[in-house]
């Protein structure tokens, strides 16, 4: 049986903590920045983490489950 591949756009989109959790950024941080808020965009600058419930299919698609 081949191989198993992790989707590549994955594996740019997400890191792992020392933990185990999975690290991802904020999305709406890209263009059309000046009708958004100094406070909201300086938030979407922080990473945060994965919820719960959508850590079990990334982890899938990085072939680590």
């Amino acid at each position: 049986m081949p191989k198993m591949k992790s989707i590549s756009s994955a594996k740019k989109r997400f890191k792992l903590t020392g933990s185990g959790k999975i690290k991802r950024k904020h999305a709406f941080k890209s263009h059309i920045l000046t009708k958004k808020e100094t406070k909201r965009k300086r938030n979407l600058t922080q990473s945060t983490l994965v919820h719960k419930a959508d850590e079990y299919n990334i982890k899938l698609q990085l072939c680590m489950k």
